[in-house]
């Protein structure tokens, strides 16, 4: 009988329990718009949370995005001279804008270049060139976001390509400005290409965006910092101090780490580091084995490279230091050539004994 129900409609908020598990299967959500009007209404916010790692319907979003643009000249534009006719939609049945929860500016940036590539008509009389088009769509998106307060739940900024540069900065630029746009962020991620070398002005923008992360001190549980160089990211303990509800850091692949763990030794509240991945360290300091006396309760995730040729007594100290104050240890691994010897020469099962209870099996 409640079968039944589910399926006619009579209980939605059971039928939004059901459509919730389809949350990472697209074309599954797309098949629920379509039975009725309650499923649809129920599936369309799931669908629209994070469109931009939904690469196959991209010609369709990003004009549906821009429909809520209120620049009617740079609509036509796009419309007239750029982008084929037609390719923005008169009207729409839902505020789409307003289900947005995730954002990567990466793939934003990489969408808009697919798009334009698709939808772009031979060259009219405009004064714009193709890629001042693209940067003012990627601009345009932004602000339409920020106009419909969007309230975001993810933000991921990840700088991977200096081709891309000047999108990022101005995409940062305008964050900034609006900073009330990050102000209910739960998850902040930051991914550096450590390879290029970017500019003052895109460097100087990302830290601003750190040091601005006390607008989200209520809402923000998890920072995660992948290939960051700590040595130009400054006064961190002074910003998380303000973060009252940060439960989550994750430190993968990171640079300068002496540099970041100085300033997380600094902090008087408990610093939550839950995953530590790092490249091979040219010495253990006292910075590490304080961050790990420190934090060493909530680490759960622990990585290592080892470099082609270890300075085993220096993996040995560090694997005592794991063994002294990582207790809560779920993922353990060894990386690089040499992690073999490694797990020959010193006494693993001593270690995995130690934290067996909670180290979770490896699955492909």
């Amino acid at each position: 009988m409640s079968c039944s129900k589910i399926f006619s409609g009579d209980l939605p908020e059971l039928t939004y329990e059901v459509i919730k598990y389809f949350r990472n299967d697209k074309s599954t959500l797309h098949s629920c718009i379509l039975v009725n009007r309650l499923w649809c209404r129920l599936a369309i916010p799931l669908l629209w949370e994070d469109p931009f790692s939904f690469r196959t319907v991209i010609c369709n979003f990003i004009g549906i995005y821009l429909h809520n643009l209120n620049d009617d000249d740079l609509k036509s534009k796009l419309n007239q001279h750029i982008i084929n006719n037609n390719s923005l939609p008169s009207n729409t049945l839902f505020n789409y804008v307003k289900f947005l929860k995730y954002l990567n500016i990466f793939d934003i940036i990489s969408c808009v270049e697919m798009w334009f590539t698709i939808k772009k008509s031979e060259p009219g009389n405009d004064n714009f060139s193709a890629t001042d088009f693209k940067r003012l769509i990627g601009i345009s998106l932004f602000k339409i976001f920020i106009e419909n307060e969007v309230n975001l739940n993810t933000l991921e900024i990840e700088i991977s390509s200096i081709y891309y540069y000047t999108y990022f900065n101005d995409i940062l630029e305008i964050i900034l400005q609006n900073t009330n746009f990050i102000q209910n962020i739960s998850n902040l991620n930051l991914y550096v290409n450590s390879s290029i070398r970017f500019s003052y002005d895109i460097i100087n923008n990302e830290y601003m965006l750190i040091k601005n992360l006390s607008n989200c001190s209520n809402t923000l549980n998890t920072i995660t910092f992948y290939n960051i160089d700590f040595k130009v990211v400054i006064n961190l303990d002074k910003i998380f101090e303000q973060l009252n509800v940060l439960e989550s850091v994750h430190i993968i692949h990171c640079y300068s780490l002496k540099n970041g763990f100085d300033q997380f030794n600094n902090l008087t509240k408990p610093f939550k580091l839950k995953s530590l991945i790092i490249n091979e360290l040219s010495q253990i300091d006292n910075s590490l084995q304080l961050l790990l006396q420190k934090s060493g309760d909530y680490l759960e995730n622990f990585g290592y490279t080892l470099g082609i040729l270890s300075n085993l007594s220096q993996n040995r100290q560090l694997l005592d230091l794991i063994i002294k104050y990582c207790e809560n240890i779920k993922f353990l691994n060894f990386f690089g050539s040499e992690s073999h010897i490694f797990y020959q020469i010193f006494n693993i099962p001593n270690l995995i004994e130690n934290i067996k209870q909670n180290l979770k099996p490896y699955k492909k």
